[in-house]
């Protein structure tokens, strides 16, 4: 499992350049100020679980069921995320109406939230006699 979190982190990271290069040149003339910005909040919280997921994968502090799960939950919650971020910011470029599945954007961030819930009570269940 751990080699697929870090193979899955790597291309989450190469993934988050290529959005934020692409939002920031391509996309410049053809959408408006806001959606720009708009789009790099989906790049920014992509960048930033694909290090959580670095982190997870190549640590010992966190048991491998718990690594499965916040794996699953930080995919899912990219998708939603940052995906139908992405999906809202290019709205106007597209034939499909991102809004109409806008709902998705909060539930992915409550997985993004339960990952990191769930690898915080992963440390609080750390025995003190580990810290020595």
């Amino acid at each position: 499992m751990n080699k697929t979190i870090l193979i899955t982190a790597s291309l989450l990271g190469v993934l988050s350049i290529i959005l934020g290069a692409f939002g920031a040149h391509a996309l410049k003339d053809l959408i408006p100020y806001e959606s720009q910005q708009t789009f790099e909040t989906g790049v920014r919280y992509q960048m930033y679980h694909a290090l959580l997921l670095l982190f997870v994968g190549s640590t010992s502090l966190i048991q491998q069921k718990t690594k499965k799960i916040i794996y699953f939950l930080v995919v899912f919650g990219l998708l939603f995320f940052s995906g139908s971020i992405y999906g809202l910011a290019t709205n106007e470029l597209s034939g499909f109406n991102f809004k109409s599945i806008g709902f998705i954007t909060p539930l992915g961030g409550l997985l993004l939230i339960m990952a990191w819930v769930f690898m915080l009570v992963c440390f609080l269940n750390i025995s003190s006699k580990k810290d020595n």
